[in-house]
């Protein structure tokens, strides 16, 4: 093995590219002159998935500019892929917008907040996800019903809490790196209420929730049905894929339980239509519990404007980059193939929740934005060099100003593209039902 170089000749040959790109040339983005419809990029992004719930899916974009922004990673990732990065890769949420920030459950029982939607992870440059998250962070605190003024000082907060994070992590051992996270023994505040819902989101109101005297999941068409026998076949012929995904221990875990009844599952924005079946299991008697997640895996919509390999199975891809970004990673993480196609593994909603869009009023979207800059630069650190985008961000001079810029110009934009959705729907070229819950 060879020794990496001391942290500060890292630091220096970060600062040294912004003379390859300058730290305010990151906010430089218009549309293109050309840039080709949004509604046909996004059409195109979902055109693999389940035809029949897509009116969902435009119809919950179509609700605000931030639901349009939830389902737009496509076509952000086309607007910005042209313009020149950094090259200092990290893995990539993808997705990095503020509900895909939350608190869900560690292995030894106690809660942690950080990033928990890992559909459209990848490796790329790192300003991609700070980008895709100061721009949901304006569009949401409109939403909230901030003016653009009070958005601009909320997103400036977290540019400044990504850079003082990073220069933090860059200094820290590997070890003592892996171990950082946000919990509710060390931060408290905007995520209280984040916290406090996560602890009543067990696989107890998970049975209530969603399943019914046999046992069998409810009918809530179209968002939860049971399948049907020969649909649950090929799901449970891939439980030994699956298991060989985890380690030892956990393989040791999993042998106790087995699966009693199987259920598709409709849910969410940016990923719905994606085949999405929940797995019932039953461990000591009906009473211990363990609901799984199966879940396709397409590939993160920006791997085509990148040159990394995808290689192996999708689903291990995820997995891989959850693990990557995570302080703490569901212990039931794993892949697996269904009828030739990769699937994620994963628990269920296990003390799982995130902030709604309308908690986001008043002072605690400037104290959430801080900790989304924080836990970002945390996942970043962790998968990348902290040392050299440390050196290239410095103490960041006009990056905050540049980048909060940024996320109104862009913000406006998605407002634009959404009344192209809207106009879309009226004009019959796509059709959209209103729906529950976007969660």
């Amino acid at each position: 093995m060879t020794a990496k170089p001391p942290a500060e000749v890292r630091r220096s040959q970060g600062a040294a590219l912004r003379q390859q790109l300058k730290r305010s040339d990151l906010g430089l983005w218009r549309p293109a002159a050309d840039r080709p419809d949004p509604i046909n990029i996004l059409k195109a992004a979902v055109a693999h998935r389940d035809a029949a719930l897509l009116p969902i899916r435009w119809g919950r974009m179509a609700q605000s500019p931030f639901y349009f922004f939830r389902g737009n990673a496509a076509l952000m990732a086309a607007d910005l892929a042209p313009w020149p990065t950094t090259g200092l890769h990290c893995q990539l949420c993808g997705d990095a917008h503020v509900l895909n920030f939350g608190a869900f459950g560690k292995p030894d029982g106690g809660l942690v907040f950080d990033l928990n939607d890992f559909d459209e992870t990848c490796r790329g440059p790192w300003e991609w996800d700070l980008k895709r998250l100061v721009a949901s962070a304006f569009l949401a605190g409109r939403e909230a019903g901030h003016s653009d003024s009070s958005c601009t000082e909320a997103i400036g907060r977290c540019v400044r809490a990504y850079i003082t994070a990073m220069d933090r992590f860059a200094g820290l051992g590997i070890v003592a790196l892996s171990l950082e996270e946000i919990g509710p023994h060390n931060h408290g505040g905007a995520l209280a209420p984040i916290f406090e819902k996560a602890l009543r989101d067990t696989p107890e109101k998970l049975m209530e929730k969603a399943i019914q005297a046999g046992p069998k999941f409810m009918t809530k068409s179209p968002f939860l049905r049971p399948l049907m026998e020969n649909e649950a076949q090929p799901f449970l012929a891939s439980f030994a894929e699956y298991r060989s995904s985890l380690g030892p221990a956990r393989q040791q875990v999993l042998d106790g339980y087995a699966p009693v009844c199987l259920g598709q599952r409709v849910a969410g924005c940016g990923s719905l239509g994606v085949m999405d079946v929940l797995v019932l299991c039953f461990g000591n008697g009906p009473d211990d519990l363990l609901f799984l997640e199966f879940k396709a895996q397409h590939g993160s919509v920006w791997t085509p404007f990148l040159n990394e390999s995808i290689g192996q199975n999708v689903g291990y891809q995820t997995a891989q980059g959850q693990h990557r970004m995570q302080t703490w990673a569901d212990p039931f993480l794993g892949w697996t193939t269904v009828a030739g196609a990769p699937y994620l593994v994963k628990q269920w909603s296990d003390h799982k929740a995130s902030i709604e869009v309308g908690d986001l009023a008043g002072p605690v979207l400037g104290e959430y934005l801080e900790l989304c800059g924080t836990v970002l630069a945390k996942a970043h650190a962790r998968s990348g060099d902290p040392a050299q985008i440390a050196g290239y961000l410095g103490h960041g001079g006009e990056l905050p100003e540049v980048l909060s810029d940024f996320a109104l110009r862009y913000a406006d934009q998605t407002t634009a593209d959404w009344e192209s959705l809207k106009a879309a729907v009226a004009g019959g070229k796509l059709e959209a039902i209103s729906s529950e819950s976007n969660q």
